[in-house]
């Protein structure tokens, strides 16, 4: 798992407050951070500053997207604590004059579809759902936010997980990706604190399901790419959380302890991985181990007020980076797909003469 470091600017607040920047970045991939207890460093495979824009940040992000459209999945991810800048970075900022990874890889799905066109048939859609105070909830459901009693976690035999019961929109353009993430969006829980005028309280998934189909040998195949935007790791003495926020912040910190476990049982290599002790895990499990290709963004704060949370941060995106991954595609002939297809027909009762059986 390669895991990319990103440090945010001081903000105006923390500028505000005179708190100082203590964190080091002496090469593209080294990053120090001073802590009461002296300075840490830690190594990591990209590590980005201020002084990177959204599209440096995306660069290398790019072939993850090339990857999932050859039948792989991908997981792109966020971490860190609550103002760290992971919305930012997956998503931009709130008039999209500065798109994150989402909304350019959305883009960057259909450029490769039109260049491949001549030889694959392309289908996407795209499922979108947030995870809030250990409910599952349908972020597409119109009326704003589905029931999570129809919504079950499963898994294909390939290891696939999909959401039995979510709505799954077809999308065939950029345009279509782009309204389906604003539609899910708005439906989304946010709250202000002290430590973010805009704090997610909840963790969003976005599958984007792309299927292809080989116009010579009929062969298709097909890969995801998720798109995940944590919810913050926080301290509630820090966020002045309300009652409500208060169990949403126990909640989130529940999830991310699982996944930090989920994490640990990889990174150590045990035979027993306790995906299923959290949905956050459920959901993640197709990115997190085996046959998947996953870069995580650990997003750090560079004010000395968050210098034991930035310390905390890092030492669990160290972990991560111990996972190894043994990324394989989905895919399957001509042959197999059509036996497929007559099974279901048969099941269904359906003639199958026109199948050439």
């Amino acid at each position: 798992i390669r895991v990319y470091c990103r440090v945010r600017p001081l903000s105006k607040t923390e500028k505000g407050n005179n708190n100082k920047n203590i964190i080091q970045a002496p090469d593209d991939y080294t990053v120090k951070v001073g802590t009461k207890k002296g300075e840490k460093e830690f190594q990591f495979d990209q590590i980005f500053t201020e002084q990177h824009s959204q599209e440096n940040v995306f660069e290398d992000s790019n072939n993850l997207v090339q990857s999932a459209i050859d039948g792989y999945n991908v997981c792109i991810f966020a971490y860190g604590q609550t103002g760290s800048g992971k919305t930012y970075t997956m998503i931009g900022d709130s008039g999209q004059t500065q798109p994150g990874i989402a909304p350019r890889a959305f883009q960057r799905i259909f450029d490769l579809i039109q260049e491949n066109k001549r030889k694959f048939s392309f289908s996407v859609s795209c499922y979108m759902l947030e995870l809030y105070n250990d409910k599952l909830i349908d972020l597409l459901v119109p009326s704003g936010g589905g029931d999570s009693a129809k919504l079950d976690i499963k898994k294909d035999k390939r290891g696939m997980v999909f959401i039995q019961g979510a709505i799954v929109n077809e999308a065939t353009n950029p345009e279509d990706l782009n309204a389906i993430f604003t539609k899910g969006s708005a439906n989304r829980h946010i709250a202000s604190t002290k430590m973010n005028a805009e704090s997610s309280r909840s963790h969003l998934v976005i599958g984007v399901v792309l299927e292809s189909t080989n116009l010579t040998s009929g062969a298709i195949t097909r890969g995801k790419l998720s798109l995940v935007d944590l919810a913050g790791s926080e301290r509630v003495g820090k966020t002045g959380a309300t009652a409500d926020q208060l169990k949403e912040a126990n909640s989130i910190n529940k999830s991310l302890s699982a996944l930090g476990d989920v994490i640990s049982a990889l990174s150590s290599e045990q035979s027993f991985i306790p995906y299923r002790n959290n949905k956050l895990t459920m959901l993640m499990q197709d990115s997190l181990g085996g046959n998947a290709k996953t870069l995580m963004f650990v997003n750090i704060s560079p004010a000395d007020y968050n210098s034991e949370e930035s310390a905390t941060s890092l030492t669990y995106a160290a972990r991560v980076k111990l996972i190894t991954n043994d990324a394989s595609k989905n895919a399957e002939t001509k042959e197999v797909a059509r036996l497929k297809q007559i099974i279901a027909k048969m099941k269904a009762g359906e003639d199958v003469d026109d199948l050439d059986v």
